[in-house]
């Protein structure tokens, strides 16, 4: 009499919506152009069911004809009607036959339509995120992201499989199953339908108790997501510091979390199954002897008893059913809210409606009276005013924490100003199209990103559209052409992953290439040379001058020797420019500037 609550039967579980009714509601809003798939998925369930319900009533009868037939023979009559029992029994397998069939177009369907739903899900988030604002990633916890992807989804989709048939075939289970037993006899079904507030009680009690362990479960599922991918992320710094067993001890605490909660959710959602299966006993006993009463009364037939016995043992299981769907749709809508919810985010500014034109552009660079903080109440970035014309190479130098990367963020609108203008040839550069704006910007950064690819994919990544010869011209503009002829498949060569199959210097290298071949008018180079052997630099920065030629560049420096025929050297320190001008005006104030330029060579002396 048990509902299927086993540790097997608990579906998936999840923590609570905020929501329910609302994220329940967008959920049928964004599945409503499913409805006609819906549509045909009811009628199969229908049919399937109604089938089944017919069978226990088939079965009876062909007890009662093969119980007739036994009294029949003894009382000197023909027996058994055989053939009679043969038409009861072929009627019953068509019968099984087509409801099977049935329940496996249902399933078929809803399968299809449940992963058609989470592939739009993860289409929707993939183009989410190419358009949040990089506030969003600093403050987030790429584990968390990535979880709304996977975990999230992965719930949904395999709720909606499962619960919606549940829902559909308990609800006309319990309804067709009530009036057969009914038509069996009014006084048994009262009694078995006694034992009902019992179970159901004992199940909501047990629900309501492990409720908040699998809300600890999702909880804690995503912290050791997180955990798992920020340490194999970072594999290599792990190694190189020796905290192997830091992070073992700190994976080991946040799953011995996970295990508990897991462990109390599951044992409390296993216990339903034997706890109602031995309330149901109790209820069988209760329903023999009075059955057995009413067929010596001959109120009701052999066979009868037996169909009453099946339909309340399938009578039970739809209601422990609707219970598991109803633990189901929390996870559904749990899972759903946190989906919506990131689809929801606050996404970069939409371009104006006239926007700006890049064509014909030329690169002139100008921040008047730039206000910027991360936060709005803690100003880090004070009056900036600098202006950089075509063709300059502007340094931007200062200690750590100074400002340097922020304003190379604010030039490429990842973030906007809180107050004040960023000019290019004379317009703001909200008035572009952000997309648009960075085509005019080429990047070359300090952690060189390659992805996972051929070395000719990941120099192509600037423009896609480039012929094989012109991403072979710009490799040799940037000096890494012979390296990559040295490689086994040379241009087809795969970069892994990590790209750790060639060296920072190469990685470098590949980056330049990939900045040449974009041809931008604006360059942002944040030195990457310090990693790098003595011959690599040398060759770095002739990629970098080739690539500088005619080009405003902005260039954060770490190494001032390396900037001293820049046209404007800024100098930044908590957020404001103290100094600027070129190398010898600056040397000749003996500031700031002096100060950091003779502290690199007193150390390297």
């Amino acid at each position: 009499m048990g509902p299927g609550f086993g540790p097997g039967g608990m579906g998936r579980p999840g923590e609570k919506a905020k929501d329910f009714k609302g994220t329940m509601r967008k959920l049928t809003g964004y599945l409503s152009k499913y409805k006609l798939g819906f549509l045909i998925v009811f009628l199969f369930a229908i049919g399937s069911t109604v089938f089944a319900i017919i069978g226990p009533t088939i079965m009876g009868n062909a007890t009662t004809e093969i119980a007739n037939g036994i009294v029949s023979k003894i009382g000197g009559g023909s027996g058994i009607d055989f053939s009679k029992l043969g038409r009861i029994l072929l009627l019953l397998i068509f019968l099984y036959s087509i409801s099977s069939l049935f329940s496996f177009i249902m399933g078929l369907l809803t399968t299809g339509i449940a992963q058609k739903v989470s592939y739009k899900f993860r289409r929707e988030i993939s183009e989410k995120i190419h358009r949040m604002p990089m506030n969003y990633f600093d403050t987030m916890n790429h584990g968390e992201i990535l979880s709304r992807v996977t975990n999230d989804v992965d719930t949904l989709s395999q709720s909606l499989n499962q619960s919606l048939t549940q829902l559909i075939t308990s609800v006309i289970s319990i309804i067709g199953i009530l009036i057969m037993m009914l038509r069996i006899s009014v006084a048994m079904t009262l009694l078995a339908l006694m034992i009902m507030p019992v179970s159901m009680l004992i199940m909501s009690k047990i629900i309501k108790k492990s409720q908040k362990y699998f809300s600890q479960q999702q909880e804690y599922l995503g912290h050791v997501n997180g955990q798992v991918e920020e340490v194999f992320g970072g594999h290599n710094i792990v190694k190189v510091f020796n905290k192997e067993e830091d992070a073992l001890r700190e994976f080991d605490e946040q799953n011995a979390k996970l295990y508990e909660s897991a462990w109390k959710s599951q044992f409390l959602s296993g216990m339903m199954h034997p706890i109602m299966q031995f309330v149901g006993n109790i209820g069988y006993v209760g329903v023999a002897i009075l059955g057995g009463y009413l067929t010596v009364q001959g109120k009701i037939k052999i066979g009868q008893i037996q169909s009453f016995f099946q339909y309340i043992r399938s009578f039970t299981m739809p209601i422990g059913q609707l219970s598991q769907v109803a633990n189901m749709f929390q996870s559904t809508a749990a899972a759903a809210e946190r989906v919506f919810q990131f689809l929801e985010e606050e996404e970069e500014s939409e371009a104006p409606k006239n926007a700006k034109s890049i064509e014909g552009l030329e690169g002139n660079v100008e921040f008047k009276q730039v206000y910027f903080g991360y936060h709005p109440d803690k100003i880090i970035i004070n009056n900036f005013n600098a202006k950089a014309n075509k063709g300059q190479k502007i340094a931007i130098v200062g200690p750590t924490g100074a400002g340097k990367t922020t304003i190379v963020k604010l030039l490429m609108r990842f973030y906007d100003v809180n107050s004040g203008e960023i000019l290019i040839d004379g317009h703001n550069i909200k008035d572009f199209d952000r997309n648009e704006l960075r085509k005019m910007f080429g990047m070359v950064l300090q952690d060189a990103w390659l992805f996972n690819g051929t070395i000719m994919d990941n120099i192509r990544y600037s423009k896609l559209d480039a012929t094989d010869e012109e991403v072979i011209a710009a490799a040799k503009a940037a000096h890494v052409d012979h390296f990559i002829l040295t490689l086994p498949d040379g241009y087809q060569m795969v970069l892994n992953e990590e790209a750790n199959n060639v060296s920072q210097g190469q990685k470098q290298l590949l980056t330049i290439a990939r900045a040449i071949l974009a041809d931008p008018k604006i360059l942002i180079l944040d030195e990457a040379t310090s990693s790098v052997d003595t011959r690599t630099e040398i060759l770095i920065q002739k990629a970098m001058d080739h690539l500088m030629k005619g080009r405003t560049s902005f260039i954060i420096a770490h190494r001032l020797s390396t900037i001293r025929d820049a046209d404007l050297i800024l100098v930044m320190n908590e957020g404001d420019i103290v100094e600027q001008g070129n190398h010898e005006e600056l040397l000749a104030k003996d500031g700031f500037y002096a100060k950091l330029y003779n502290s690199q060579f007193e150390r390297t002396a």
